[in-house]
């Protein structure tokens, strides 16, 4: 029997996690926008499959920089 492979695993791909509403609504507070400024992310991408999203959810994505150490940057889940 053959392993599922399980993209979000990966060591290329960086940590992904969901934000509460509460932190949501700081992240937003903290920049004076709205979520629909925020970059979009499918609700289907492999990446975030684990993470029971729906649209209007956002997700904080943490990335290694050779240069910051670690870099944040956050998507919008929408539908299509």
């Amino acid at each position: 029997m053959k392993k599922k492979f399980k993209v979000d695993k990966h060591f290329l791909i960086p940590k992904h996690s969901k934000l509460s509403e509460a932190q949501k609504e700081k992240l937003l507070e903290k920049y004076h926008i709205s979520a629909k400024e925020l970059p979009r992310m499918l609700k289907t991408d492999a990446a975030i499959a684990a993470l029971n999203v729906k649209p209007g959810d956002v997700i904080k994505i943490i990335r290694t920089s050779e240069t910051a150490g670690e870099a944040l940057f956050y998507r919008v889940i929408v539908d299509v």
